[in-house]
């Protein structure tokens, strides 16, 4: 029988509907979890089981609210919570105690969600690796800046999380975990009363064990109505492999599982078709790397000025002292930017979905580097919805995920693609 801290959000929230669990069973399943095994996994920074029962039972008790209601979901530490410290990853902010909720916390909760404590983030979502490990081997990194969250969901502690992504903090911690994770669009999800690094790729992004949680937990997190995942055959899809121009860091592993994925996605009738990124994507690392190295020591001038001595020797060795970039060049940055966009707009109405590596392979050996992030750049500074599936298993016997990467403001839509796709690739 499925302990109730193993279901899926979906699952959960339907078999709370109709009577056949607790929301006080399920949060009560999750703490247990988390008792169970956060010695090792290190995914939390601040829980308060009391409080998180309480909400549970004030959910038993009352009217159904919305799509999650009795559902428990974590937030990772640099996103505001009222109830709970919010430290941001850094000394700087310890026992710091905000006084609402972040927009995305409070309208999950306004839809019924249970929150049920607080996950562990890398320094101001930057580089510097907190305490947590790979819930599938402890010598392994969860990946970062989102670890925690990742690395919860992914070990049945709790059905989903927030966590962050400015280039890569939401999706390869999904794939070095081995969870369902989504980044949505671009300002999709409100980024108010979350710690900023940098304003022109902030994103929240969520995580799941099913893709069927995500227009739920979307919905709730914009405080929209949910709709339904459209049926989508992988017959007749238009799938655009993209290597990107990162191929080369690829690991040998993660070009066998692809190539064996467009092969299995052929056979089942979609049409997959190579893609390069040429043209203004050229100078992309260049150019995306500009915009956060001129827009995140911004967002940290307070800190810089008052507490320097208390940020990592990675912070500032990586960011905060790397050569001053000029405005000049920044909105040249941006300009490129916005014709790699339409650049890449226009191949989007050839195909429906983008098919391209979570990361360059299996989590990497050691907690002091959270892993590269290049193969997330594409999506997040295209400013494109993506999720990543864990459709494989690597050498070392941990995860492998395959990113999809869907048009614009098209992420319903690339959720379905998502939920058609998934069987195929992971009969792999």
């Amino acid at each position: 029988m499925t302990s109730p801290n193993e279901l899926s959000a979906h699952e959960a929230a339907a078999q709370i509907e109709n009577g056949s669990l607790t929301s006080e069973a399920l949060v009560t399943s999750c703490l247990d979890r988390i008792s169970e095994r956060d010695d090792v996994v290190k995914a939390w920074i601040a829980l308060d089981r009391d409080k998180a029962l309480a909400q549970a039972r004030e959910r038993d008790r009352e009217p159904r609210r919305g799509p999650l209601h009795g559902v428990p979901f974590a937030v990772k530490d640099i996103i505001d919570t009222a109830s709970l410290p919010t430290g941001y990853g850094s000394p700087i902010y310890d026992g710091h105690q905000p006084d609402i909720d972040a927009a995305c916390v409070a309208l999950t909760k306004s839809n019924g969600g249970v929150m049920l404590g607080k996950t562990v983030s890398t320094e101001f979502a930057s580089r510097f690796a907190g305490a947590t490990t790979n819930p599938h081997n402890p010598a392994h990194t969860p990946g970062g800046s989102s670890s925690g969250s990742g690395a919860s969901v992914a070990d049945s502690m709790v059905p989903l999380a927030f966590g962050t992504q400015t280039v890569g903090s939401v999706i390869r911690p999904a794939a070095y975990c081995g969870c369902v994770g989504y980044k949505p669009s671009f300002g999709h999800i409100p980024t108010f009363g979350v710690k900023q690094n940098t304003v022109s790729f902030d994103t929240v992004g969520l995580y799941s064990r099913a893709v069927e949680d995500l227009p739920l937990y979307r919905a709730a997190a914009m405080g929209i109505d949910p709709a339904p995942l459209s049926e989508v055959s992988v017959s007749g899809l238009r799938v655009g492999f993209c290597r990107t121009m990162f191929w080369n860091q690829a690991e040998e592993h993660t070009k066998t599982f692809l190539a064996e994925a467009v092969t299995s996605l052929s056979k089942a009738g979609a049409t997959v078709v190579d893609f390069e990124l040429n043209g203004p994507f050229k100078i992309f690392e260049t150019i995306g790397r500009t915009v956060t190295r001129f827009e995140f020591p911004r967002a940290l001038a307070w800190e810089r000025a008052n507490h320097y001595e208390l940020l990592s020797q990675t912070l500032r060795e990586h960011t905060l002292e790397v050569p001053e970039i000029s405005f000049k060049s920044y909105i040249g940055a941006q300009d490129a930017l916005a014709a790699c966009r339409q650049h890449l707009a226009d191949i989007m109405t050839t195909i429906d979905v983008i098919l391209t590596p979570s990361a360059p392979g299996e989590a990497p050996l050691g907690l002091e580097k959270t892993g590269d992030a290049r193969f997330n750049a594409l999506a997040t500074w295209m400013h494109l919805p993506a999720i990543t599936l864990p459709a494989f298993t690597g050498p070392n016997g941990l995860p492998v995920g395959a990113q999809l990467v869907g048009a614009r403001d098209q992420d319903q839509g690339l959720m379905g693609i998502a939920k058609a796709v998934f069987p195929v690739i992971a009969q792999i």
